[in-house]
């Protein structure tokens, strides 16, 4: 019985990570945001977001070097599919920042979208299934173009896309 109170109340304790997509994170960008990469070097040297403003603390290094960050300046925190720095963002959110998000599905759905990168694409795409209109290939397509009035892509006061198209950001 005590075991499970406790961990109840470390679960009461847990603070929720907002996440963005890819879309929203382009917008993040442009006003400042600091992006930091929590993949591996060797992840970065094959493909790398082309922005401004990007650190890159692998997640095997990020408890010794979480402290380069800023904290006052909002972070973005990216990988290859959202998974690791969800881990990297809780962790820091728990370690007192508050301006952190973490962008959803990672550098597949930002290489997909076509949005700046250096680097091979090709081991991105290599690995991904379409899922929805965001994850399409055909440069034909372009997601949340709307092709009825009830589909337009809004964006709401904090920047996050708001499209009905289902796999939209």
């Amino acid at each position: 019985m005590r075991n499970i109170i406790k961990k109840i109340t470390t679960m009461e304790k847990q603070t929720l990570v907002k996440e963005i997509c890819p879309t929203t994170t382009q917008g993040w960008v442009k006003n400042g945001a600091l992006l930091v990469d929590v993949r591996e070097k060797d992840e970065v040297a094959e493909l790398a977001y082309d922005v401004p403003n990007i650190i890159n603390i692998p997640l095997s290094e990020f408890e010794e070097r979480f402290n380069e960050i800023p904290k006052d300046k909002e972070v973005v925190m990216v990988c290859r599919s959202g998974g690791r720095s969800l881990r990297a963002a809780g962790f820091l959110v728990n370690h007192g920042y508050t301006n952190v998000v973490n962008m959803e599905h990672g550098m597949i759905r930002w290489a997909t979208k076509g949005f700046p990168t250096k680097g091979d694409t090709s081991a991105v795409f290599g690995n991904t299934q379409n899922t929805g209109c965001c994850d399409t290939t055909d440069s034909s397509q372009s997601c949340c173009t709307p092709t009825t009035e009830k589909e337009k892509v809004k964006t709401n006061d904090s920047g996050s896309c708001d499209c009905s198209k289902p796999g939209c950001c």
